[in-house]
């Protein structure tokens, strides 16, 4: 459950995301989900099975938020690229955030960009 002083909220992001690297679009969805927590930006969450698993690769970080759950990222490789700990996913969130589950975010200055379309 969100507090009154923290709220979150997950919405469907309307059109199209993509994120690149390297040349490369590791990940392409109209699936996306738009988490907006309190006073932060909001993040784009895009579904597991629109991230090209051949450019992601477990990463040891872990972190542990209080209002979404246990966090574990990502690298994104592409060829000789490597981006270190550039996506995140809570695999078993929060109650409050349960949508984000089997998606990945993205940081945007790790990436090369990450683009909307209609």
């Amino acid at each position: 459950m969100t507090r009154s002083d923290h709220p979150i909220a997950v919405a469907a992001h309307p059109g199209l995301v993509r994120v690149v690297v390297a040349g490369t679009v590791v990940a392409e969805s109209r699936a996306a989900l738009a988490l907006q927590e309190a006073g932060y930006p909001p993040v784009l969450y895009l579904p597991r099975g629109d991230v090209l698993a051949a450019h992601l690769r477990p990463s040891a970080r872990r972190s542990h938020c209080p209002h979404k759950g246990e966090a574990r990222y990502h690298d994104l490789v592409v060829g000789e690229t490597v981006r270190r700990d550039a996506a995140w996913s809570y695999e078993t969130p929060l109650p409050a955030v349960r949508a984000i589950a089997g998606h990945l975010a993205f940081y945007p200055e790790r990436v090369d960009a990450i683009t909307q379309e209609p």
